[in-house]
């Protein structure tokens, strides 16, 4: 029989392994609950047979392999497996592995690099993957529990593929207690219910049943069987409000955003109360109020956005539960307050034209001209400062000759955007009167 801690009798000891290390898979037919990815028919056995694996954003909730997956992909493709972790690693951590895989490379070998947690990184750090991405010196596995498309740049996703990993349903959880209870030769001692609940306690989480098994198995006492009641006292954790298994994670979330978009403060609260409830994790919840305050109602109440991260510092001041009330405090605000996504929407219009135009030079009017040479080829000719005209404002166009004037900002007539549309209509009348002559 296997011992449960390995060589040595206390898990703190050097030679304790966790059960869920132990029990890794060694190939990727062994992966539970990823078969649209593992499977026969799966995409990334596809991947593999065809001999055209490139980079990849794993996405989906903890403890659903995609560290494992990772590691067994790199077996398979005969790559040089690197690991790092967003959270601990900085641009220093990645210029080193970058060279170490250009002197690979040189010896023909092709480095796959895993970044754990990708979404951590910012912007000038994920951009600093794309040389390596295309030049081949890498290949780029990152891992994330966000969104990609939210919170990785374009850039770093045009140039991989997203694939999905699913919350384990209670099937794939029942299938790593057995493979559990085989290795260990001894049966998990709960009743039928009470193995049905910490099945429910992992909440589709495949390392933490196993934690959870392991915890069951070292508190034990021979010849003895948990009940339901015994399980929940031995591990002081009850089975969670809603399912990741059934997308309950993604589900509650996006109700909670519509909700509040939908300016309705009750369903806001009680979406936001099932998710606490469950142990969600108050920073995953907090950001997504901080994301609808832009998104959802933006320059409506300039004051929301503000709120909201207000409510996030007093979560991390505070901690639960008093922290929580900040939370349904915000929750509320944004409900109540006026809607507009017309930031939103000029932003992206705005981006658009940045991609189109992007080549283009900024009106020599309003440029700088620092030296003679730049003066001489018209550098800040004609600029006008906007303070020392009439009202402030000058009217001049700021945008590239070649563009023309262009508008992607159209506030409604809510909130303080009803102010704002005052004041870009008497901007505009100005504008005009100026340009036609007029005083």
């Amino acid at each position: 029989m296997a011992d449960l801690f390995g060589s040595d009798p206390e898990p703190h000891q050097s030679g304790y392994q966790p059960l869920a290390e132990r029990l890794r898979p060694a190939a990727l037919g062994e992966v539970v609950g990823q078969e649209h990815l593992t499977g026969k028919q799966g995409s990334l056995t596809r991947m593999i047979a065809s001999g055209t694996l490139g980079s990849l954003i794993f996405w989906g909730p903890p403890g659903t392999g995609k560290t494992t997956v990772a590691r067994l992909l790199a077996d398979e493709t005969n790559l040089e497996f690197e690991q790092l972790s967003a959270i601990f690693s900085g641009v220093a951590d990645l210029k080193k592995i970058f060279e170490t895989a250009r002197i690979r490379r040189t010896n023909g070998k092709t480095t796959m690099l895993f970044v754990d947690e990708i979404h951590r990184f910012n912007r000038a750090q994920q951009d600093s993957f794309l040389p390596v991405m295309e030049d081949g010196t890498i290949v780029l596995v990152g891992a994330t529990t966000e969104n990609p498309s939210f919170e990785l740049n374009a850039a770093l996703l045009s140039r991989a593929n997203v694939l999905t990993f699913k919350s384990l349903g209670e099937e794939s959880l029942e299938k790593l207690l057995v493979r559990a209870e085989q290795f260990l030769e001894q049966s998990l001692p709960l009743d039928p219910e009470a193995r049905k609940m910490l099945i429910g306690m992992a909440d589709g989480d495949g390392r933490a049943v196993l934690s959870l098994a392991e915890e069951v198995w070292r508190t034990v006492e021979s010849g003895e069987v948990y009940s339901q009641a015994q399980l929940q006292e031995i591990l002081q954790r009850r089975a969670p409000i809603y399912d990741k298994g059934q997308d309950g994670h993604y589900n509650l979330i996006s109700a909670l955003h519509k909700a509040v978009r939908g300016s309705d403060p009750d369903a806001s609260l009680y979406y936001l109360a099932r998710m606490l409830d469950a142990g969600e994790d108050r920073h995953f919840i907090a950001r997504r109020m901080i994301r609808m305050a832009s998104e959802d109602i933006g320059n409506a109440d300039p004051q929301a956005l503000a709120i909201a991260n207000s409510a996030l510092q007093t979560w991390d001041f505070l901690g639960s539960p008093e922290g929580e009330l900040a939370l349904a405090q915000a929750c509320v605000y944004l409900a109540c307050a006026p809607k507009s996504n017309a930031v939103y929407t000029a932003y992206k219009s705005a981006m658009r034209a940045a991609r189109e135009h992007g080549s283009l030079l900024p009106p020599k009017h309003i440029l700088n001209a620092p030296t003679k040479l730049m003066k001489g080829e018209g550098y800040g000719d004609g600029y006008l400062y906007d303070h020392d005209q009439p009202d402030a404002f000058s009217g001049q166009d700021y945008f590239p000759t070649e563009m023309g004037r262009m508008k992607f900002y159209n506030p409604p007539e809510r909130g303080f955007e009803r102010e704002i549309y005052k004041r870009l209509q008497y901007w505009e009348n100005l504008r005009k009167n100026r340009s036609s002559g007029g005083s």
